[in-house]
């Protein structure tokens, strides 16, 4: 007898082209579907863990969640612990330096190019409110005041260069600190005053990268660092981790930085903050541990 031709398993049939159904194939496919969504399961778990700062993964494809904790924060007695840890951390004025980034017109400024990307964040935290009262108290604790500028552009920038980033793409079009220009001037109250130290340009994301911010911090005595400033989930993050790695205390302000988005401004403060940053504060925290604090009037 003429053997029948084998239907393929998982395909269709070589003669019908209808998609094969056996006796089986019902029980089969549940048990493929609950293998895959385990396996999926598994792999979110694992990711979750290998960041290393993530209590949840949002939905994935069907309500698949992944809930995981780690060693960032999560538990009430863990931000308790973290809440007292934070109190007893002295910034004392002969090691502690605050870090002001990008502080141009094009960003912090009205009519700036990039102000009303920024504003909705920056309004939703009370960013400019806040940046009024964090740097005058720290210019009266005696804290040293570093500011951190972003490359201010000049035509022929990356030209015949082998990487460029995104950012720095868009950047040649929007030319938004550009020498010259209003917007690549600093703001009038968070820019340099008198006795504060400029560090040089950083052409990317960090401004420890290609610079001499290192080098200013240690020949400063410098061993805790407060950043404010733009962009909470680039220049703000990049700086931060870059200064965990050299051996910095990282304080990061919640309320004193703004993204361009909400997501971008979720991101930087709740998921990754808590992974590299040694304190994460208000502006009314900072200001009541630094040196002399007094008692700011209730708002």
């Amino acid at each position: 007898m003429e053997e029948a031709p084998q239907k393929q398993r998982f395909g269709v049939d070589n003669g019908s082209q209808q998609k094969y159904r056996g006796p089986h194939s019902k029980f089969k496919q549940k048990e493929e579907m609950m293998t895959t969504e385990s396996f999926n399961r598994r792999s979110l778990i694992k990711a979750a863990a290998a960041l290393g700062g993530l209590s949840t993964i949002a939905e994935f494809g069907n309500g698949i969640f992944a809930q995981t904790s780690t060693h960032s924060a999560t538990t009430t007695r863990e931000l308790d612990q973290r809440k007292e840890e934070i109190a007893k951390t002295a910034y004392t004025k002969e090691h502690t330096a605050l870090l002001i980034i990008d502080p141009y017109n094009n960003f912090m400024s009205k009519g700036g190019k990039l102000f009303e990307r920024t504003k909705d964040t920056a309004m939703a935290v009370g960013f400019y409110d806040n940046m009024r009262r964090l740097i005058p108290a720290a210019r009266a604790a005696g804290l040293r005041v570093f500011i951190l500028p972003h490359h201010r552009f000049v035509e022929g920038d990356y030209n015949d260069w082998l990487a460029v980033n995104p950012s720095q793409e868009s950047g040649k079009a929007l030319k938004p600190f550009a020498v010259g220009t209003w917007g690549g001037e600093w703001h009038p109250e968070f820019g340099p005053k008198p006795g504060d130290i400029i560090i040089k340009e950083h052409w990317a994301q960090s401004s420890f990268a290609n610079t001499d911010l290192d080098q200013q911090l240690k020949q400063h005595g410098i061993q805790k660092i407060i950043l404010v400033g733009f962009i909470a989930n680039t220049c703000i993050e990049s700086t931060g981790r870059y200064g965990m790695e050299l051996g910095y205390h990282v304080t990061l302000v919640r309320d004193a930085t703004a993204a361009f988005s909400k997501e971008a401004m979720h991101a930087a403060r709740e998921v990754n903050a808590p992974t590299y940053a040694h304190a994460l504060v208000t502006t009314s925290e900072l200001i009541a541990l630094l040196p002399n604090a007094k008692k700011e009037p209730a708002a």
